[in-house]
Order: C-alpha cells, then structure tokens, then sequence
C-alpha cells in the first residue's frame, strides 16, 4: 500500500463536502484546530452551496473534490461532514493524477465510499472525524488525525469490553467504515475484497432487522469467511420494531461470524461515538488481545 506524504507546518488542506451542505460557520472550530497545528486551510466551493440536502448538485460536488484531487498545493482533504451524497459522484472523479501524487482522504460515515473505492488503488486513506462537531468529540479523536497525517507513531490501546475474541496476535490490512455504505457498495467497482484482512464496521441509527440483513448479505457475499480479524466500532442508537427483534446490534455481528474462527472485538473507539480515533484504512497493523487490553499498532 502507498502512504501518502506526511504534512508539515505550512501546508494547505482542502475543506469540502461530498455529501449533506454545511455552511463556513459551522466549520469554525476545525479551521480554528487546522491553524492550531500550523497548517492552512482552503474552502472548496461545495462550503456553503445547497440543493436541498446536498451541499450543491453532483456536478459541483464532483468538481470541487476533483479540484483539490488536482491540486499540487493541497496536502489533504477533509471531509467536512457525512450524510449522504458520496456515492452519487464518486463515478464522476477521474483519479488519474491523485494515484500519481497521493493525498490524505480524511473522514468517515459516507465518506466510505472513498475509503473502499480508493483501497482498490492500492493508497491509504484516513478513516477519522469529520470537520463538523470536531469540537464536541474527545481529545483524543483530534489528536489522533494530528498524528496520522504528522507522520507520528501511533497506535491505540482500549480496555477489553464485551470481546468474544482468542488471545494473541493477529495482523493484515485494516479496511471497512460504515456497515450500511459497505453493504450499499457490493457488487460494485468500489466493493473491497476481504480476504486475510482486518475488518471494521461500525453503523448508527439502523432497525436491527436491518444490522441482521446487512450482515447476511456480507456473508453470502463471501466478505467475512476468511478475515483475519473483524473490529466493530460503535452501534449506538439502533431501532426496534414493535415485536422486538431480540437481539442487540453486537449479538447479531456475533451470531453471523460466531462460526469462523478469527478474532472479533467489540465497543472500538471510532464510528459515530464521543471517542472517534483514527484509524489508517489499508495499512498493515497488529492487532494485539490481552485478557485486558486490545491495541491496534499501526
């Protein structure tokens, strides 16, 4: 896999929104955090544009990502919020000078799709918080992406919770984001393969049924038989219908992979929690269990 080019002080990253609109205001604390680290920040012209829930039509939404793909100035591009949107352009991008000259893709949720779409490039990607509600995340999740794209040595280290995993260690390539994105992406040039990987998925807000159904179709899909390992991050505020489903968000992953024999661990600190650690998407890392403490080196 290519790692893009570490930052240095002085750099230029690119704010733009592939999916829902957000306005300058809302982006106040992450441009105040850029400039906190040293580094410049430009605004793509997605910031502040509408078309109903989008942030502009596709077009401009292609072309402002294009745009900061091209451009040799610009270091990295971060994502300025999720939603939805992403999948719509990602067949409008031509990546022919991002694969000459990577740069670090940051973000997560719907920002999925650039993370699978560009692994099958063979280039890392930064699977981390969004601009918006930097803020109101942990310390650690802002300080995480300042190292990543600082080229500092990072890893993170958990208390063990709710595992149903064997000790050791296990490494491969970490890939996944979102359970929803992923599953919408199968069968598609942007799906991944799987095989001898690290997988992590996390999801918000979904019915149960739908968690199962997700999981099922991953599974017939042949995407979870030979992992080396699967990391589910958080699965909060998850919906039931009246005649409950009967089982949570975590039992249902345990119940569609409980016949393989790889690790899995559960309540990882990234996805759509408070703790929203970065996680280098493509990159070989080892995945240590103790009886009390999971770490991911990367």
């Amino acid at each position: 896999m290519i790692t893009p080019n570490r930052l240095q002080k002085g750099d230029t990253v690119a704010i733009v929104s592939t999916a829902r609109k957000i306005s300058k205001e809302e982006l106040n604390p992450a441009l105040q955090l850029l400039e906190s680290w040293g580094l410049k920040a430009v605004l793509g012209k997605t910031i502040g544009a509408e078309e109903n829930q989008f942030a502009g039509n596709d077009d401009l939404r292609a072309a402002d990502f294009q745009q900061m793909m091209n451009d040799p100035n610009v270091k990295a591009i971060w994502c300025a919020r999720g939603g939805y949107g992403t999948v719509r352009i990602i067949d409008k991008l031509n990546f022919s000078a991002f694969k000459e000259n990577p740069k670090w893709i940051i973000g997560y949720s719907d920002v999925t799709v650039l993370h699978s779409h560009i692994h099958n490039f063979g280039i890392e990607t930064l699977h981390a918080q969004m601009c918006l509600e930097i803020e109101k995340r942990t310390k650690e999740t802002a300080k995480s992406i300042r190292k990543v794209l600082f080229g500092e040595e990072y890893r993170i280290e958990i208390s063990q919770k709710n595992s149903h995993t064997s000790l050791g260690n296990y490494s491969g390539e970490l890939i996944g984001g979102n359970l929803s994105v992923l599953y919408s992406l199968c069968g598609s040039n942007s799906a991944i393969n799987t095989e001898g990987k690290i997988l992590f998925i996390e999801d918000l807000d979904e019915y149960l049924y739908h968690i199962d159904r997700m999981m099922m179709n991953l599974k017939r899909n042949g995407m979870l038989k030979n992992l080396a390992g699967l990391i589910v991050g958080g699965m909060p505020d998850m919906n039931d219908n009246t005649i409950p489903f009967g089982k949570t968000a975590e039992e249902i992953i345990m119940d569609a992979v409980k016949e393989y024999d790889y690790p899995v661990c559960f309540n990882f600190p990234a996805g759509h929690i408070e703790d929203n650690r970065a996680l280098i998407m493509g990159r070989e890392v080892e995945l240590n269990i103790q009886p009390s403490t999971i770490k991911v080196q990367f």
